[in-house]
């Protein structure tokens, strides 16, 4: 039995390859024409098939992997669907860098003041521990570490695109915190 495990774990690997090839500018296209941007497109393939990876003991059992991976898109595009139509319904937006610099000074806030500085640094660190551990270890190696994406890719063995991609969700989560911090 324990013969076949790995023998199973190669096809279902060789197979999941094949269908990221063949299928990624088919599932890109789709999610295009869903409304997502190309940056929004890659991602969510690329979570797909990271999720896929992760779950690779199951893919020896899926005979139409390509329709087993289309149904994970179907389910992202409606949750990504229902997660817009919440935010929308509460107003929430996402804000840029520049536009949280226009909220600080606009506000009166001076980063230089000890007393706003300290409590700004106090509500970032609240942020950066409310992260999902994948997230935040991004953004600490980059920011804290020092580290370059191609740096933490060779370190941990994720891709470049899923680091990148994890950042960018740490950034928006990050801003809509210290948004909440600068309203209270």
């Amino acid at each position: 039995m324990n013969n076949e495990r790995p023998q199973e774990n190669s096809d279902s690997h060789r197979r999941l390859e094949q269908a990221y090839k063949t299928e990624k500018p088919r599932f890109l296209a789709r999610l295009r024409a869903a409304g997502r941007s190309l940056e929004e497109a890659e991602d969510i393939v690329h979570d797909v098939y990271a999720e896929t990876m992760e779950r690779l003991h199951l893919a020896a059992n899926i005979h139409n992997l390509p329709a087993w991976i289309n149904s994970l898109f179907t389910r992202r595009l409606i949750e990504a669907w229902r997660h817009e139509r919440v935010r929308a319904a509460s107003g929430e937006t996402d804000v840029t860098e520049d536009t949280l610099r226009e909220i600080i000074s606009g506000v009166g806030l001076d980063p230089q003041n000890g007393f706003v500085r300290e409590s700004l640094i106090d509500a970032l660190n609240d942020a950066l521990r409310a992260l999902p551990a994948a997230q935040r270890r991004v953004v600490e190696a980059q920011v804290f570490g020092g580290l370059t994406f191609r740096e933490i890719a060779e370190a941990t063995g994720e891709s470049i695109d899923t680091l990148s991609a994890r950042k960018r969700y740490a950034l928006r989560n990050l801003t809509r915190a210290l948004r909440y911090w600068i309203e209270e």
